[in-house]
């Protein structure tokens, strides 16, 4: 039996693969218990200094698969998939969403779950919630606006268009586009340059971050003040190296 949920671990980073490419990488509750169960080993992995998430075969996913919605899902909680995702982007190490083909609304939630998003130039993405009569409970409402702003996320969220990887990255939703056929290695390049910084400033920046995004200037620099978690263990070690290539 195949895993729904690929792992591949590299030299101090590891990619997690949506696994369905017979079906898109269509999200089920079953892709879900995987994902969070990487994530679950991830948290405490010191080794992993970055992760990327993406899709096997055509496309990142093509979303919410909706036949399990119409046969109903048996989830833990009504909240379960949202909290799932909020594990993912607490992990306290970078993580990328690396997005070829469709990333149509659930697969959006995802994407947006992840620190930043990096697009192959044949991505598209949307969000088709009102299409279907649905309305987000993956957190759309809550990232959407805070990546992109709260207008465009209305015109996204009530038209239902589909954009290109060229205006996903022109409002602020993909950090830059690659050409597909460079994707691969543009992912493994950016990757291997965030897993050779040091693991303690992955973790203390997101955890400065998260807890005061949104905050007033003032208080905000006040945080970064009072909590402010100094140098790391290897502090020193690089220090030297760099010092010692220097001389």
């Amino acid at each position: 039996m195949q895993d729904l949920v690929h792992r591949e671990n590299f030299d101090g980073w590891t990619v997690l693969s949506i696994n369905r490419p017979d079906k898109l990488n269509a999200l089920t509750v079953e892709v879900f218990r995987a994902l969070r169960a990487h994530v679950e080993a991830l948290r405490d992995d010191d080794a992993v200094r970055c992760v990327v998430l993406r899709g096997a075969g055509k496309c990142f996913s093509a979303g919410h698969d909706l036949g399990d919605i119409a046969t109903g899902e048996a989830v833990p909680s009504r909240g379960w998939h949202s909290e799932t995702l909020r594990l993912l982007e607490k992990l306290p190490k970078p993580v990328i969403a690396a997005v070829h083909g469709h990333c149509y609304t659930g697969a959006l939630e995802v994407a947006l779950a992840c620190d930043f998003i990096v697009a192959a130039d044949n991505a598209r993405f949307g969000d088709t919630h009102a299409k279907w009569a649905l309305t987000p409970i993956w957190g759309m409402s809550q990232r959407l606006p805070r990546r992109v702003g709260v207008a465009t996320a209305k015109r996204l969220m009530f038209t239902a268009d589909m954009i290109d990887a060229a205006e996903a990255v022109r409002i602020g939703l993909a950090e830059y586009a690659v050409p597909l056929a460079d994707f691969d290695a543009e992912i493994a390049a950016l990757a291997q340059r965030i897993a050779a910084q040091s693991g303690f400033s992955h973790r203390a920046n997101k955890r400065l971050l998260d807890a005061t995004d949104g905050s007033p200037l003032d208080a905000g620099l006040q945080w970064e003040v009072m909590e402010n978690e100094g140098h790391g263990p290897d502090f020193a070690e690089r220090v030297a190296a760099f010092t010692g290539k220097k001389g």
